[in-house]
């Protein structure tokens, strides 16, 4: 399915069912976020990109307006609905300010997935690796992947490969591999401090027969 949206491109990556708040403050994209307000549709986000826009991001539905100021700015509260691919580019529209496009609209992303023990119990050892409290919901309706993609040190590229990915199930074994590297460098981390550590203690020697 093709559809035209207007554009807001970022330098960050939106999945879909992601909550993002966002702060909107330059004319153009005031403009656009008036537009959907007023007539209850939505906008693309996609992802910008080492000074490009690559092609791929999410459609964008506006949840609240949080807050509007005197002077125009806005704060609105968004979620992501489903990817796109980039097929025709204008910047701007004719007779707007924004930028907008023909996107291919893709399948939308799986509810309630079945979640790989092995990416579960990876998940697991990071966040005690880091001490941090593991919160993520294998029940919750937004795919796994996408409920852990932001907060298990992906770069900006990997998100955006993770965000072309076609299937759940081809994103979770991805991040297997991701989790396997960084576990690996954290649990390497953790003996060098107990190394470090244990220098500065008194040491019980066995003598050694030679």
């Amino acid at each position: 399915m093709q559809k035209f949206l207007p554009l807001f491109p970022l330098n960050l990556v939106v999945y879909p069912m992601e909550a993002l708040n966002l702060h909107i403050f330059e004319p153009r994209y005031r403009e656009l976020i008036n537009e959907c307000l007023e007539k209850g549709t939505t906008f693309g986000i996609p992802t910008f990109m080492d000074g490009k826009l690559p092609g791929f991001g999410t459609e964008v539905k506006i949840v609240t307006l949080s807050k509007r100021f005197d002077d125009g700015r806005m704060d609105i509260k968004t979620e992501g609905v489903r990817t796109f691919r980039i097929i025709d580019f204008q910047n701007p529209v004719h007779q707007k300010m924004y930028a907008g496009g023909v996107l291919e609209m893709l399948p939308e992303a799986e509810t309630c997935p079945t979640v790989m023990i092995g990416l579960i119990e990876r998940v697991k050892t990071l966040y005690q690796l880091l001490e941090e409290e593991n919160t993520f919901d294998i029940n919750k309706a937004q795919p796994y992947s996408y409920q852990i993609a932001h907060k298990i040190g992906l770069t900006l590229e990997e998100e955006y490969q993770l965000l072309k990915m076609p299937t759940e199930a081809e994103r979770q074994g991805f991040l297997i591999q991701h989790l396997e590297r960084v576990i690996a460098v954290l649990q390497e981390v953790e003996k060098t401090k107990e190394k470090i550590r244990m220098n500065g203690h008194f040491k019980n020697l066995d003598p050694l027969n030679f």
